[in-house]
């Protein structure tokens, strides 16, 4: 063997080592923080996204990755201590899910990378201050609502659509420019809209009731108070024959009708790959906020069925 073969075995050996160094520091176990504002399916359903796509990016939690995870009971008060607590902590990432857990959590934390998910308007909520270029420690996934194509839908599957009404919490800085947006867009296409205002789960029943006789069909936006509550309002639409559309696959297999919408387990798992990518070294102020890609309409048979609805996607 020449001298020039040993140099460039030597090289190759060395690389060798320097790469799999490189990769343990990479994989070494990692700790991250995940918080949500209350429990329900959509938002239970973000957080397996997150751990899915995180998993599919090499971070298996219980192997190479150790898991954090607390629930504020739909208590903004506890959600700021939460994010108390986190701040306190070293951690590799956190993940506020809500926009009430997002704003706790940037009050708290200053210095460790935040990914969010759930944040349907970022920027009203002043989580961060450009879409393009977060900058800081924050980026995430907005799940900005595609209103103007679930307007659409809805009148797909009610052509008669004249009046819609809208449970939602007045509280939560996303449902403000949500009913705004929404109801710009509906007088455009002579849509009047009628709100109840549901600050807690518990008023969701009787601001339904409220409202029922008086329109066509409720909408429920990303309302993390209404869609904790919701079964109530399955029960007056489907008792009243009004059709209930909401923003997320989730709440259709509690009952309601339709949805045009974006996956949340899709949107989880898009925030587990930027958290992943986080974790390996990029600077989450330097990744633009991410949207979901793909609408996906599912609809409840059953309830179709009960009250003689059929829905279907324009061609």
């Amino acid at each position: 063997m020449t001298l020039l073969n040993k140099f460039q075995n030597y090289l190759k050996t060395l690389i060798l080592f320097i790469s799999l160094i490189y990769s343990q520091d990479l994989y070494a176990n990692k700790t991250i923080g995940i918080t949500q504002i209350v429990d329900h399916p959509s938002l239970n359903a973000i957080r397996e996204g997150v751990l899915e796509g995180l998993a599919k990016e090499g971070y298996v939690e219980g192997k190479d990755l150790t898991v954090i995870f607390e629930n504020a009971q739909g208590n903004p008060t506890t959600a700021a201590q939460i994010a108390q607590k986190f701040a306190g902590l070293s951690l590799d990432a956190i993940v506020p899910i809500t926009t009430p857990s997002a704003q706790a959590v940037v009050q708290q934390v200053e210095k460790t990378p935040i990914i969010f998910a759930a944040v349907s308007d970022p920027l009203s909520a002043k989580i961060v201050s450009s879409l393009d270029h977060p900058g800081g420690n924050v980026t995430g996934v907005a799940d900005i609502p595609p209103l103007q194509e679930q307007l659409s839908f809805m009148e797909n599957c009610l052509p008669n659509l004249k009046t819609l009404g809208v449970v939602y919490n007045p509280g939560e800085s996303n449902n403000v420019s949500f009913l705004k947006q929404l109801t710009t867009l509906a007088e455009k296409k002579n849509i009047k809209i009628i709100t109840a205002a549901a600050p807690k789960s518990a008023d969701v029943q009787a601001a339904t009731l409220s409202l029922i006789n008086d329109v066509d069909a409720i909408f429920v936006g990303n309302d993390n108070t209404v869609v904790s509550g919701l079964e109530p309002l399955v029960k007056a639409c489907i008792d009243a024959s009004k059709p209930l559309f909401v923003s997320d696959p989730q709440s259709v297999e509690r009952g309601a009708l339709a949805a045009y919408a974006y996956d949340q387990r899709d949107i989880g798992q898009q925030v587990g790959q930027m958290v992943a990518k986080v974790l390996k070294g990029k600077n989450p102020g330097d990744l633009p906020v991410e949207k979901p890609q793909v609408l996906k309409m599912s609809i409840n048979p059953k309830t179709a069925k009960k009250i003689k609805v059929t829905c279907a996607l324009a061609h």
